[in-house]
């Protein structure tokens, strides 16, 4: 009966000390707003990030969390807006791999991630249930980040011989997807680096000679290097 009482003063704690307390603090004398710091160096990949305060981080999945957001307003005469690129990193995957099962979606302009379930499943697109498309969608966002059967199984109710079974069906469908990160995992070993479509590059240490590195470090540089040439286009791209 305590935890999820613990868990209740994890989220309490956490929105009074990072926001609740903090926001009003960081609120310009002058405008009385509060102004935050974009910094396109602050990452590996060129993603960029955000501080004094983090406004990239502010909460939405539970209801405490959106009255913080509720928090923030526009001017008088002014809103705000929300706006995204639609599967900015799904279409450089694509792009770069030239995929002709992902080509093809984005062209007919169908649902990527019902697609992609349409393939792993072997059903039409249009008989896709709920469940089947939020594990392609899973399938589909895992895959730029090097994801682990062990990784699927801890996002969805799959065993982990499942999630292998479906990973592996995945790179059937997807034949491109799987040659581009085999490519690119040989790529940051041989080169010691990876890079972007616009040549942004990240070094990989990891893989230099006599690094002193174990297994575990080693498949992580190496799902970094899979994302970092997706991951750091896009934010070239934004």
């Amino acid at each position: 009966p305590i935890i999820p009482l613990i868990l209740e003063h994890r989220e309490l704690s956490k929105l009074k000390g990072t926001y609740v307390d903090a926001l009003p603090a960081l609120m310009h004398p002058r405008t009385g707003r509060v102004h935050t710091d974009y910094n396109q160096t602050g990452t590996v990949t060129g993603r960029v990030s955000s501080s004094n305060p983090n406004l990239q981080n502010i909460p939405i999945r539970t209801d405490l969390g959106r009255q913080v957001r509720r928090a923030f307003i526009a001017p008088p005469g002014s809103q705000l807006i929300s706006v995204d690129y639609s599967q900015v990193e799904l279409r450089i995957l694509a792009h770069i791999t030239h995929d002709p099962g992902l080509l093809d979606a984005f062209a007919r302009g169908q649902d990527i991630h019902a697609a992609t379930a349409a393939r792993l499943f072997n059903v039409p697109v249009e008989q896709v249930t709920s469940a089947q498309r939020r594990l392609g969608k899973t399938i589909n966002f895992g895959i730029a980040y090097g994801i682990t059967d062990y990784g699927v199984a801890a996002r969805t109710e799959l065993s982990q011989t499942e999630a292998r079974q479906l990973i592996d069906n995945y790179f059937t469908q997807f034949v491109e997807v799987k040659a581009y990160i085999d490519r690119t995992k040989q790529q940051a070993r041989e080169r010691g680096y990876v890079q972007t479509l616009l040549g942004r590059r990240r070094d990989f240490p990891e893989f230099r000679p006599g690094a002193h590195v174990n297994g575990a470090m080693k498949n992580a540089a190496e799902r970094e290097a899979i994302n970092m040439p997706i991951q750091g286009s896009a934010a070239e791209i934004i």
